[in-house]
């Protein structure tokens, strides 16, 4: 049975601004135990980094963490997003298309308001599930 996003939502993602270095932006990540931050601008969608981005964009390529900012290694737009009257049917399709986990939620003039994951996906179309388990494990080990 679908749901509406806003019932599965992270509510209040982590954001940073496209001048924040990586290893900042990495360092949030860790606190927070999420494996991506949006990136905006404005109160604007400006991308979104992901720990794939700062291993794959960054540090594979030699670039200096402290000096690389996030807005130079994020998946940029167009970045595809859900509205929070989306549907998890919706949600799932979009992530399987694209092949992403996490889509930002954003509203109607482009804010962002949260994110939603495979796992958060999971967790409520089959909480009995492997990847529902392993998404409410605790990300820190």
């Amino acid at each position: 049975m679908s749901r509406q996003i806003r019932d599965v939502m992270h509510r209040g993602a982590i954001a940073v601004e496209p001048m924040t270095s990586v290893a900042r932006a990495a360092r949030l990540m860790r606190e927070q135990g999420v494996g991506d931050v949006l990136v905006t601008y404005d109160r604007d969608l400006f991308g979104v980094l992901t720990d794939r981005d700062i291993v794959v964009r960054a540090i594979a390529e030699d670039r200096d963490p402290n000096t690389t900012t996030a807005g130079s290694v994020c998946t940029r737009p167009p970045v595809v997003t859900l509205t929070p009257d989306d549907t998890t049917d919706h949600a799932a399709e979009l992530m399987r298309r694209y092949a992403v986990r996490r889509l930002p939620v954003v509203e109607s003039g482009g804010c962002p308001v949260g994110i939603v994951s495979l796992g958060d996906l999971a967790a409520t179309e089959d909480p009995q599930s492997v990847l529902a388990d392993i998404s409410k494990a605790d990300p820190s080990g």
